[in-house]
């Protein structure tokens, strides 16, 4: 088992419409104003950014994210990443009542020399960690389509 290799999946269960969660997922620079742990998103031109994140522990995640996929359509988007975390992370939407289920699945190596060193024992802490962040995630977007 590579102890710096991580896959999550997590699905939100929403109200508002499958393209109105589209259209506040699809744009990232705003991810700060409703989601805590996303504490900085830079565009560096129409495809790429970079993101710095900070969740329970005292610790900056730095990644740069490019446009794999952007597929209003089908409500699909996808990232690769590089940086702190090397991989690719993936929205999907779909209809669910009058509602929107949103997975998000992320496959990623962690190449932050710090959590790097820490892999074995800080595996279960920084799986709650990314829990946690996305606990966060979903009542902030919640509460964010509420309010727009």
């Amino acid at each position: 088992m590579d102890w710096c290799r991580y896959r999550f999946r997590s699905v939100w269960r929403l109200t508002a419409p499958p393209d109105a969660v589209y259209a506040v997922l699809a744009r990232t620079e705003e991810y700060p104003r409703w989601w805590p742990q996303v504490r900085e998103v830079v565009p560096v031109d129409d495809t790429t950014g970079t993101a710095r994140f900070r969740s329970l522990l005292p610790y900056d995640i730095l990644v740069t994210a490019r446009v794999l996929r952007r597929d209003p359509e089908a409500r699909v988007l996808e990232a690769g990443l590089g940086g702190d975390l090397e991989g690719w992370a993936r929205w999907t939407l779909c209809p669910e009542g009058t509602g929107t289920r949103a997975l998000y699945e992320q496959e990623v190596e962690v190449r932050a020399r710090l959590l790097r060193l820490f892999a074995v024992p800080g595996r279960p802490v920084f799986r709650a960690n990314h829990a946690l962040m996305m606990r966060a995630g979903r009542r902030g977007i919640a509460a964010h389509l509420r309010s727009v």
